[in-house]
């Protein structure tokens, strides 16, 4: 159903998280300037609406430069969500297991639309601080993980996906090809697991699979995040490969 035809739908709450959508980690300090900028919203709605989250204390507001930017509140939502998502819980030891026996990168990744977001990260030695917070979305057909969650769907679905989902070009060597994706996603299907390299960062190798319901459908996917200096993709599955399909079986097991 389309929102304007909607009964139910309260389009000032929704312009309202508007407002919220609009700080990420590009825009992590914002003015009002900015806001109407980033939203599209006009200037006295917007004026209204960051007035009202800050004093119920969703926004902060610098006192001399008067920007907004998100409050612990956005914390105590993420705390909420963490405790109402069963599959976390699950997925925290297993995922502390793998990291501790193979001393690598391990994420738990789930499907957000078109974007897959991260909802569990531990990290090694060498992970860089944006590739250790929870939270963060990429477009699901630049990633392992999203492909390998995609590969569950139906056919309708895959090519639907892999004609429309947005495409980043985050390195000089990301698959930018339609059709080839969409055959790496039926790969993937085949395979049980999908195995990229470059195409968020240069030199990553990054292999996933997936958290499967008794549906058959994707739940989530475990990926791993390698270094392609250190590891070849041949490497890569013999050494890593067996130990995370344990992992992802285990649970949902």
């Amino acid at each position: 159903m389309e929102k304007k035809h909607d009964s139910l739908y309260v389009s000032t709450l929704a312009r309202g998280l508007q407002i919220l959508r609009a700080f990420d980690e590009s825009h992590i300090s914002l003015s009002l300037t900015d806001l109407v900028a980033r939203t599209g919203l006009e200037k006295s709605a917007v004026q209204r609406m960051a007035h009202t989250l800050h004093l119920e204390g969703m926004l902060e507001r610098d006192p001399k430069t008067r920007h907004f930017r998100p409050s612990h509140a956005w914390l105590e939502l993420a705390y909420a969500y963490y405790w109402s998502d069963p599959i976390i819980a699950r997925a925290l030891p297993k995922l502390i297991e793998f990291s501790q026996a193979k001393g690598e990168t391990i994420n738990l990744a789930q499907i957000s639309g078109d974007h897959i977001i991260y909802s569990l990260r531990l990290p090694n030695q060498r992970t860089h601080f944006a590739a250790s917070i929870v939270g963060r979305r990429l477009p699901a057909l630049n990633t392992a993980a999203g492909r390998v969650m995609l590969s569950t769907r139906s056919d309708a679905e895959i090519a639907y996906a892999c004609a429309n989902w947005p495409l980043v070009q985050a390195t000089r060597k990301t698959l930018m090809d339609r059709d080839e994706i969409a055959r790496n996603v039926r790969s993937a299907r085949e395979d049980g697991y999908c195995i990229a390299r470059d195409q968020m960062l240069l030199n990553e190798i990054s292999l996933a699979t997936t958290v499967t319901g008794t549906d058959g459908q994707a739940h989530a996917a475990v990926q791993i995040s390698l270094s392609g200096i250190t590891f070849d993709e041949k490497q890569v599955l013999e050494k890593f490969l067996p130990t995370l399909l344990d992992t992802a079986a285990g649970i949902l097991g």
